[in-house]
C-alpha cells in the first residue's frame, strides 16, 4: 500500500525554543506535525543552565506565532524590559507553549531519535526520493514516518573536546570525570565541587572570561581555591578586549576586570599552551602541552560545541566542509567575516539539502560557526514552515534586525546600573536578582544570550567567536539550541 506524504505529518526533532518555534508556525498554518524530544520536558537543554540569565529581555526572546498562540490562550506575558534566566525562559515561556492544546497532544517527551532516512531507500537511492517518505527510528525500535524533518536538535549535547587539534587528548577519556563542560554553576549548585580545589580554565573566549571571574569570587570564599587559566596564544589580549577603551562598556569591564585578577596573581595565566594529554594521578589530574603540565583537581573545558549529523547519515547533506553547515548557508555565517550583527538574513533556501524535505535549523544549522542568534533561528522556522506550506513569497520574504554595534560576545557589567542595551552578546549570566533592561536599542537575541548583560562575577553559559585564534580556542559552535 503506498503512502502519500501529504498525509503524514511534519517530525520536530527536538523541543527547544527553535523546535516549539517551528511547531507553532505549524500548528498556525494547520499543518499536522508530532515534536520528537529526547529529554522529560520541553527545554530540557535550556533548563541544564537555568541559572544563566540570558543578554535579552523578554521582548526579543518569544517567537511572534508563540506570542500569538500563548495571548490567545489568555498567557500572561512576563515584563518585556526583564532579563529572564534560563529557568524562567523554560518555565514562564516554553512550558506554556508546549502545553497549549494546539501542541501538547503532540509533542512526545523520553523520545530520543537514532536516525533519519527514507522509507525503503538507503543514501544510495534516487529515483523515488521526493515521494517517499522519512523515516526516522526512535531508541525504543519505534519508526515514525513523516512528510518533512525538521531537526532542531542544537548541539549542548556535543561540545567540543580539550585536546588542540580537535580529537580528544591523549588520556582525555579516562579523565571525564574531572572535567566539566559549557558553564558550571560554580557559585551555586555545583560550588562544592571547585571550593577548595584548583582548577584549570581551558579557553579564551567570554565563557572561559565569566568562569575565570567566578571561581576568583570562589576564592576569596574558600581557603584553598586556586584557578588556573590556559590559553594557546601568546597573549590574553583578545579575552581582555579594548577595556576601559571599549566602545562597549560591559564588554570592556569584563576585560578589566579579568585583567585586575591575573595582575593581582588570583588567576595564573599559562600562554601558548595546547592541550596534548590528560593523565590522571593519585586523584588529580595533570595536564600536558608535551613540554610543561599544570596539576589541578577539576577541569572547566570552555571549549564549546559541535553539531552532530550522524543521525542523518542516510540522507544526502550538502555540508560545508568547513563549518559543517549547508554549503550555501557557510559564508554567509563565517565567523572570519562575520560576527552575530552581521550575518545576512537567511531562511529556507540556505537550509536547503540535496534531501528534499529536510532542514536543521537553530544552531545546529550554524555547524561549528558561532554566531547564532536566537531571533535567527525564529525566522528559519518561519521561512522552513512557510516553505512547507507552499506560500514561498513568505519563505523568502526573510527579515532580521541585527545589532548594529555588530557584536557577537558576552559582556556581563559590574551592575545593573551599567547594563548597555546595545551590547550584543550570545550568553546570559546566572541569576542572583531580577535585571530590567533599557527599551530601545537591543534588536535580536540568542538562545543562551542576546543582547544585555548582567552581574559581572556572573558566568554566561557560552561565548560566540568572532575570529579564527577564538575558534581555534575552542569557542566554535555556538551556545544551545
Amino acid at each position: 500500500m503506498s503512502i502519500r506524504l501529504e498525509d503524514l505529518p511534519v517530525a520536530v526533532i527536538g523541543a527547544g525554543p527553535v523546535g516549539l518555534a517551528a511547531a507553532a508556525h505549524l500548528a498556525e498554518r494547520g499543518i499536522p506535525f508530532t515534536v520528537l524530544e529526547a529529554g522529560a520536558s520541553p527545554a530540557a537543554a535550556v533548563r541544564q543552565w537555568g541559572h544563566v540569565r540570558l543578554f535579552s529581555p523578554w521582548r526579543f526572546n518569544v517567537d511572534q506565532a508563540a506570542r500569538r498562540l500563548l495571548a490567545e490562550a489568555g498567557w500572561v506575558e512576563p515584563d518585556p524590559d526583564v532579563l529572564p534566566t534560563g529557568g524562567q525562559l523554560a518555565g514562564e515561556y516554553l512550558q506554556p507553549l508546549a502545553d497549549l492544546p494546539e501542541l501538547k497532544p503532540y509533542v512526545r517527551y523520553d523520545t530520543r531519535v537514532l536516525a533519519i532516512t527514507r522509507l525503503g531507500l538507503d543514501r544510495l537511492r534516487t529515483a523515488g526520493r521526493d515521494t517517499t517518505p522519512f523515516l526516522v527510528r526512535l531508541a525504543d525500535g519505534e519508526d515514525v514516518l513523516a512528510r518533512a524533518v525538521i531537526d532542531a536538535t542544537g548541539t549542548w549535547g556535543t561540545p567540543n573536546v580539550l585536546g588542540a587539534a580537535g580529537i580528544p587528548a591523549h588520556g582525555e577519556t579516562d579523565a571525564t570525570g574531572f572535567v566539566e563542560h559549557a558553564l558550571p554553576d560554580v557559585l551555586g549548585a555545583d560550588r562544592d565541587r571547585f571550593a577548595g580545589k584548583r582548577t584549570l580554565v581551558v579557553g579564551a573566549g567570554h565563557s572561559a572570561a565569566n568562569t575565570l571571574l567566578s571561581l576568583a569570587e570562589l576564592a576569596g570564599d574558600e581557603p584553598g581555591t586556586a584557578v588556573v587559566w590556559a590559553i594557546r596564544s601568546a597573549s590574553p589580549a583578545r579575552t581582555y578586549g579594548g577595556q576601559a577603551a571599549d566602545a562597549l562598556p560591559a564588554r570592556g569591564a569584563l576585560g578589566s576586570r579579568l585583567r585586575e585578577h591575573v595582575e593581582a596573581g588570583i588567576i595564573k595565566l599559562v600562554t601558548n599552551f595546547s592541550v596534548r594529554s590528560v593523565t590522571v594521578t593519585d586523584g588529580r589530574v595533570v595536564v600536558s602541552d608535551g613540554s610543561d603540565s599544570i596539576t589541578v583537581d577539576r577541569i572547566v573545558s570552555a571549549t564549546g560545541f559541535r553539531p552532530d549529523h550522524g543521525v542523518a547519515a542516510e540522507l544526502r547533506l550538502d555540508l560545508d566542509p568547513v563549518m559543517g553547515s549547508t554549503r550555501a548557508l557557510a559564508p554567509l555565517i563565517d565567523p572570519n567575516e562575520h560576527s552575530c550583527g552581521t550575518v545576512p538574513p537567511h531562511g529556507v533556501d540556505e537550509l536547503t539539502h540535496p534531501e528534499p524535505g529536510y532542514y536543521a535549523i537553530g544552531v545546529k544549522s550554524y555547524g561549528r560557526a558561532p554566531t547564532f542568534l536566537l531571533a535567527t533561528g525564529y525566522e528559519q522556522a518561519r521561512s522552513v514552515v512557510a516553505a512547507l506550506a507552499g506560500d514561498w513569497k513568505a519563505a523568502r520574504d526573510v527579515q532580521l534586525d541585527l545589532p548594529e554595534t555588530g557584536v557577537c560576545n558576552s559582556n556581563p557589567v559590574l551592575d545593573a546600573d551599567t547594563i548597555d542595551a546595545g551590547s550584543s552578546g550570545c550568553c546570559g549570566a546566572p541569576a542572583t536578582e531580577t535585571v530590567a533592561a533599557p527599551a530601545g536599542r537591543g534588536l535580536v537575541t540568542g538562545i543562551s544570550g542576546g543582547l544585555l548583560s548582567a552581574p559581572l562575577a556572573l558566568p554566561p553559559v557560552a561565548s560566540t567567536v568572532e575570529t579564527p585564534t577564538e575558534q581555534a580556542e575552542g569557542q566554535g559552535g555556538g551556545c544551545c539550541g
